[in-house]
């Protein structure tokens, strides 16, 4: 099996880590090669595609897995996620290990499955993208960052409470592609394949990654003590149950307000757009999985669908 590994050098020592836990693993004589700008990840997962490359290890954050998987849409290659960054959402929906040599172990034992791949303004997300006040916090947590601050889940957790105790819920027009709208005021807009953003947060309970469907969220405006008192909900997979929760299923939706409005994809920030299309491209990418998760009728794959 002919295997490379596409690494993030910016994680400093989680990456170093990664960096040994693919070099000591299981898949001898692994080709890795070290990102060095934005897109870069991507074009060195397009180039493997073209190698004939049977997998490829994104190690980084979801920044980086977004980007080789973006280099690998519509290929036979499969995405292998060894987590390094804060979020890790969708590795923990595949049920890989946040350590790397637990990871690596993982996806080697693991099932191959297709996945969904979502598309905002044309450019792809894995796991769920949006609009509001959790794009307004990853913007604070990305620029957190890049100001030297510490990052990881505590970061994001102080961050989203200072904007979620003074956030002002915007005015939406949503549209999706079966004709269903929502047309009011929401503190979240999110299209979520997968079921969970990052550090364990769950908001779309019961999403699959292979329905050819998006899990259209809306949290509509509620009084900041109900919003509080609701967000133990997020990490106990009852979310859906929140009084102020609105659920549709559709593969295409847009989205627009009363002004451009910043939006994410994977956490990863956008700049200010007058709208945001959203759209599903259905089983356009293979991925590891591990093989506890492919093989769980409950879990975010059809299990009759198979590879």
């Amino acid at each position: 099996m002919k295997v490379r590994a596409i690494l993030n050098p910016r994680a400093g020592v989680a990456a170093e880590r990664a960096r040994r836990a693919i070099l000591d693993g299981p898949w001898p004589d692994v080709d890795l090669i070290e990102t060095r700008a934005a897109g870069h990840a991507r074009e060195l997962a397009a180039e493997a595609v073209r190698a004939g490359c049977d997998v490829v290890l994104a190690a980084g954050g979801d920044g980086t897995a977004n980007e080789v998987a973006w280099g690998l849409l519509g290929s036979e290659t499969a995405l292998g996620l060894v987590p390094v960054g804060s979020g890790n959402g969708l590795a923990r929906t595949l049920g890989i290990p946040l350590r790397p040599r637990a990871a690596m172990a993982v996806l080697h034992a693991g099932a191959t499955r297709r996945m969904d791949v979502g598309f905002c303004n044309d450019r792809p997300f894995l796991n769920v993208a949006g609009a509001g006040l959790d794009a307004v916090v990853g913007h604070d947590f990305h620029a957190h960052g890049k100001g030297g601050g510490r990052r990881g889940v505590l970061t994001y957790v102080r961050l989203s409470l200072a904007r979620a105790l003074g956030y002002r819920a915007q005015r939406w027009s949503l549209e999706t592609g079966d004709g269903e709208r929502f047309d009011g005021a929401a503190l979240i807009v999110a299209f979520a394949n997968g079921r969970q953003y990052g550090g364990g947060a769950i908001v779309a309970p019961r999403a699959r990654l292979d329905d050819g469907r998006l899990d259209v969220v809306v949290f509509e405006d509620a009084p900041r003590a109900a919003v509080l008192a609701a967000a133990p909900r997020l990490f106990l997979g009852t979310v859906d149950r929140f009084r102020y929760y609105r659920h549709f299923a559709a593969a295409a939706a847009s989205l627009a307000s009363g002004a451009p409005f910043i939006h994410h994809r994977d956490g990863e920030p956008e700049p200010a757009a007058a709208r945001a299309d959203v759209r599903l491209e259905a089983r356009a990418l293979r991925v590891l999985v591990a093989r506890a998760v492919a093989e769980d009728p409950d879990g975010p794959f059809d299990t009759a669908a198979g590879r």
